[in-house]
């Protein structure tokens, strides 16, 4: 069975989600995101609080180049220029799903949650959020080889602050 959030980690995003969820409704602001190395997890959790349905939009799992391509509108060229795990790309998907959605604010990750080809980093992983018409927020996260389940906490984790911080400006 594939390696999905433990329970008690579980609690303690879903608790932040919560939170973050209340705060977009109270200012009428929604969310969408765009995620490849935690599959869909952040959507996932933004789905599982009840009452805040609106807040989030939409959510893309865009896990090759292609998908990338083809759902945010990201040049092939580009993403073989920076490569698929890069500031670049993380800017550029959080930009796309902004422009492929009606959602106030877009959260892009994108990185190695695993290990991967020679000279890829497992656990570097980037993410940008972007709010309209202000300035894009990105990190870069080097949460070293702590396994795919523990990179995808890490990066959920990293994900609800960035959303939260967002959603506060």
């Amino acid at each position: 069975m594939a390696e999905t959030l433990e329970k008690s980690f579980r609690d303690e995003a879903l608790g932040k989600a919560e939170h973050l969820l209340a705060l977009a409704c109270k200012r009428d602001l929604s969310i969408a995101t765009a995620e490849s190395c935690t599959g869909g997890l952040l959507a996932a959790l933004l789905t599982d609080i009840p009452d805040c349905s609106h807040a989030f939009e939409r959510g893309f799992v865009v896990y090759t180049p292609e998908a990338k391509s083809e759902l945010l509108s990201i040049p092939l060229a580009r993403i073989e220029r920076f490569g698929v795990v890069s500031r670049e790309i993380a800017e550029d998907m959080a930009q796309g799903t902004l422009r492929a959605s009606h959602a106030d604010i877009a959260l892009s990750v994108t990185g190695f949650a695993g290990p991967g080809a020679p000279g890829d980093e497992e656990g570097l992983v980037h993410l940008a959020c972007a709010r309209r018409g202000m300035n894009i927020d990105h990190r870069e996260n080097h949460f070293g080889p702590i396994g795919r389940a523990g990179i995808r906490r890490a990066t959920i984790d990293v994900a609800l602050d960035m959303l939260e911080r967002a959603v506060e400006l």
